[in-house]
């Protein structure tokens, strides 16, 4: 390393935030970055710890100590051409991952870590700043040709790896706009759409279409598809929310989380109606769903939870509670979960710290009513115990602990189960695992029906945006191979540095 004593000299910095009250006014990113030469110290910190375990956190196996190296050196130039090497969209996980790689880091085990994820997303607006950022469209066409259905992480990964390769490739999306969870479920104040926008301009100038509107299996059938194109990939996501089966679930004022998200990103974005018929999750149709004088109860504590929050901070709420089945996890890393683990450790984030109460341990039996409305839910406390013959934590509702909550906003944010069934998936007669995913082979990610591929969520479950990109290269090199019989497409860490 450039700076072998960095570690040592130069303590971790992240970048500001707007203040709480002012950012709580906008739907805009608040992060402020770190000046250059902050974040040359910050690249200076990663250690000459010869075995870097960086690598092994990260999905995508990103050359992590070289593009930290490259910019304490000032070679920015570098550094993008390294990043863009495993990851596609560096703009992407620079913003939303929550950094695996930080958790592995070697420094990370007496120090705070590096702070990967924070230089990551720098280098790649430096290069974009810059220039450096050009389409590149392949220099010869294989006349293969392939159908992407799916226009989230997974499938822009697939594609963009794909069209590389000389291979046609279109993508299709049943909503009116691309990029899946990346435009819908994720807010515009982690992610401004305006990001995903300048990559996609890229990508059709490469030679990548993109036809939105076209809900696969309903506009157009599976034969129909199989007929047109040479290889179809299904990364379709897990869209499937796991729902709240008890007393007064019907009554009004009940929503998925994806039903919610989404239209504050279509209002974001200029939608006269957000709760347009264009909207392609599953309820709220025909209504808005506003947080706005409201008491919002958010139910799941996961990153969908912690986006509904933030939401509903900015558009007003009265009051937001939020609440999670799981015990409340401790501040430091588990004893069971020794490093380079990813810890199940207690995060706060930014939606967080703009105001919210947070509950753990807490199931809920029932939601009451007034007038065919939600107005409380009552929930009880739970207890995690052992069990004596399998030694794993069973849930147990302790006596007396019968709460009452007033709730006239309550968003369902525990999570997805799968994609959704039939559809597409029926009619191409793809198998499916005990938990409803699309089966496909680990190594060849083919499913049970030749030339017919699938990524991402809709192939490992719900996860994270670096799984998906990672699911996306690694399926596009197994598409390759199976129209081609080789590739020159990499698998997972070994990088394919694109021309200068």
């Amino acid at each position: 390393m450039g700076k072998p004593t960095g570690f040592m000299e130069y303590p971790r910095q992240v970048p500001g935030k707007l203040p709480i009250e002012e950012r709580k006014q906008h739907y805009r990113e608040f992060e402020i970055p770190l000046p250059v030469e902050q974040l040359r110290e910050q690249g200076a910190r990663c250690m000459d710890c010869g075995l870097p375990f960086c690598h092994t956190g990260c999905p995508l196996g990103n050359i992590i100590p070289d593009f930290n190296d490259l910019v304490y050196q000032g070679d920015w130039a570098e550094a993008i051409r390294r990043l863009h090497a495993t990851n596609n969209f560096p703009e992407f996980t620079g913003r939303v991952c929550p950094a695996p790689c930080e958790e592995a880091c070697v420094l990370g085990i007496i120090e705070p870590p590096v702070t990967i994820k924070n230089i990551e997303n720098a280098i790649i607006e430096r290069a974009f700043k810059e220039g450096w950022i050009k389409p590149e469209p392949p220099k010869l066409r294989t006349g293969k040709t392939v159908a992407v259905i799916g226009s989230g992480p997974a499938g822009l990964a697939v594609a963009h790896q794909l069209n590389r390769a000389g291979h046609m490739v279109t993508v299709f999306e049943r909503a009116d706009r691309i990029g899946g969870l990346l435009r819908y479920g994720i807010p515009d104040f982690k992610l401004e759409k305006s990001v995903i926008d300048r990559r996609l301009k890229l990508m059709e100038e490469e030679g990548i279409v993109f036809k939105t509107g076209v809900n696969v299996g309903t506009d157009l059938g599976g034969e129909q598809l199989r007929s047109i194109y040479d290889v179809i990939v299904m990364a379709i996501g897990s869209t499937r929310p796991r729902d709240l089966t008890v007393e007064g679930r019907d009554l009004q004022g009940i929503h998925f989380a994806m039903d919610y998200l989404p239209q504050q990103n279509r209002r974001v974005a200029g939608d006269a109606q957000a709760w347009t018929a264009q909207s392609w999750w599953f309820g709220g149709r025909g209504q808005d769903i506003l947080a706005t004088d409201r008491q919002v109860i958010v139910i799941g504590g996961g990153d969908t939870g912690s986006d509904c929050v933030g939401t509903a901070n900015r558009q007003g709420a009265k009051s937001i509670t939020q609440f999670e089945l799981l015990p409340q996890p401790p501040q430091g890393r588990p004893e069971q979960q020794p490093w380079p683990y990813y810890p199940m450790k207690l995060r706060t984030s930014s939606s967080h710290e703009e105001g919210c109460q947070r509950h753990w341990s807490l199931s809920t039996k029932r939601f009451l009513g007034r007038d065919g409305h939600v107005t409380d839910l009552e929930t009880v406390e739970l207890e995690w115990l052992p069990n004596p013959s399998s030694g794993r934590l069973e849930m147990r509702e302790k006596s007396g602990t019968l709460q009452r909550w007033p709730a006239d906003l309550v968003l369902l944010a525990m999570g997805f189960t799968s994609p959704e069934p039939g559809g597409i998936v029926e009619q191409l007669a793809l198998n499916l695992d005990p938990r409803g995913n699309i089966l496909a082979d680990e190594n060849t990610y083919m499913t049970n029906v030749p030339g017919v591929f699938a990524c991402g969520d809709a192939r490992r479950g719900q996860s994270l945006v670096v799984w998906a990109i990672s699911e996306g290269r690694e399926t596009a090199r197994a598409v390759d191979l199976y129209l081609m019989g080789r590739t020159s497409l990499p698998t997972k860490g070994e990088g394919d540095l694109p021309r200068r």
